[in-house]
């Protein structure tokens, strides 16, 4: 069972893609964006027809009450949910927080909470050596997910980051 959330984007539809190569008994897709769903769902159509296995659920990655009821029953969850855009992160910085940093601690409780066996939180190159603030909240969201693994106690769950380039086509 499998939850991708900001499995609208990008990266998220092309994961999404290739974990349903994998017959995967049910994977969540959450997103806070209606349109993008809509736009996906018509597309995937023809395998939500013939399998029945993907479910879209709107929801924010800052709103950890309806964060845990999708993260209930999950096995591996991916966090790809950000605000990735240097410049609206300049003008906007405390949303950026809001999304990359407390979202990211919502993930870690709400994982915890529900026994996820694994989390994969996906960063950026920009968090190396952050010279903005998009950088500098995905580079403190690394932190919190290292945090996470390395203090959970008796908790099974598997925190890991992975770090993406720009990301085009």
């Amino acid at each position: 069972n499998i939850l991708i959330i900001g499995g609208t984007g990008t990266v998220g539809q092309a994961l999404l893609r290739s974990i349903l190569k994998d017959s995967p008994r049910v994977v969540r897709i959450y997103s806070r964006d209606e349109y993008k769903q809509f736009i996906l769902q018509e597309e995937l159509s023809h395998h939500m027809k013939a399998h029945n296995n993907l479910r879209f659920l709107l929801g924010d990655v800052r709103d950890e009450a309806r964060l845990d009821r999708a993260m209930n029953g999950i096995d591996i969850v991916f966090d790809l949910a950000a605000l990735k855009h240097v410049p609206a992160c300049e003008y906007n910085p405390f949303e950026a927080v809001k999304t990359n940093v407390m979202g990211t601690q919502n993930v870690i409780e709400c994982a915890l909470k529900n026994k996820v066996k694994r989390v994969i939180y996906t960063s950026s190159d920009k968090a190396v050596a952050p010279t903005n603030t998009m950088g500098a909240t995905k580079l403190l969201a690394e932190r919190l997910i290292s945090s996470a693994d390395y203090s959970k106690g008796h908790d099974q769950t598997i925190f890991a980051a992975v770090r993406f380039g720009n990301v085009l086509d």
